[in-house]
């Protein structure tokens, strides 16, 4: 079966490696932009629709970590983030993901397996987008109903916790900074009281009850994630 082309935004400052990445994607039948550098690399990322990204880490002008953090919560854009990095530390590879990539790759890395992870990523994106149906281990959101179920349990939920339901679902298993939750529920004027975690502990009170695994997690001083048990994020 013929792959999909994708539309891929590579952000990659060794040019050796860029022009490779470019070429091998190009002949196989994608569509590809390219930028050399961190805020070019944002702007692009700002402004375009992608159906994926491949990032470096190290970049001069604004580094990954900084681009992804402001993509995220800035300009809130979704789109699927593949991190390339030399570093193979744990921490790097959590800092990357905490800061909203959805995938990890080292280097040096196979054109093919790169590929492969690109195309299952958007694949994934794809498929929420076209079923409207998220799901999470046994927890399932009908975007078109808004019906909330946890296996044969019905779930009710107020309009806030349901929004931060289907924003942490879509996300997952990344992690969801407070900003980038609070412009999504109330844009540039959030309130003046902690009512995110009013909030949030509504959620966490309905979806989760006692003998039930537990789906919404607390990354301290990062942000909130839903993911199924034993679920981390891709690396």
């Amino acid at each position: 079966m013929p792959k999909p082309p994708l539309k891929l935004l590579v952000i990659e400052d060794d040019p050796d490696l860029a022009a490779n990445l470019v070429d091998h994607f190009t002949q196989h039948g994608h569509i590809v932009d390219a930028a050399a550098d961190g805020k070019t690399g944002l702007h692009l990322a700002a402004t375009e629709n992608f159906d994926a990204i491949v990032l470096d880490m190290i970049l001069p002008g604004l580094d990954g970590l900084e681009l992804l953090h402001r993509l995220r919560e800035d300009v809130g854009r979704a789109t699927p983030v593949l991190v390339l990095s030399a570093r193979d530390t744990v921490e790097e590879r959590v800092a990357g993901l905490a800061a909203g990539a959805d995938d990890y790759l080292v280097k040096p890395f196979a054109l093919a397996e790169l590929e492969a992870r690109l195309l299952a990523l958007v694949r994934r994106a794809r498929s929420q987008v076209a079923q409207g149906r998220l799901k999470v281990a046994d927890l399932v959101l009908d975007t078109a109903s808004r019906r909330v179920a946890r296996g044969a349990r019905l779930i009710e939920l107020a309009p806030i916790p349901l929004k931060i339901l289907e924003i942490l679902m879509r996300a997952s298993p990344r992690v969801v900074r407070r900003g980038e939750l609070e412009r999504a529920l109330w844009g540039t004027a959030p309130p003046l009281s902690d009512a995110l975690r009013s909030h949030l502990h509504q959620l966490r009170q309905a979806i989760e009850h006692e003998g039930e695994p537990m789906l919404l997690e607390t990354v301290r001083s990062v942000g909130w994630r839903i993911a199924a048990p034993g679920d981390d994020s891709p690396a």
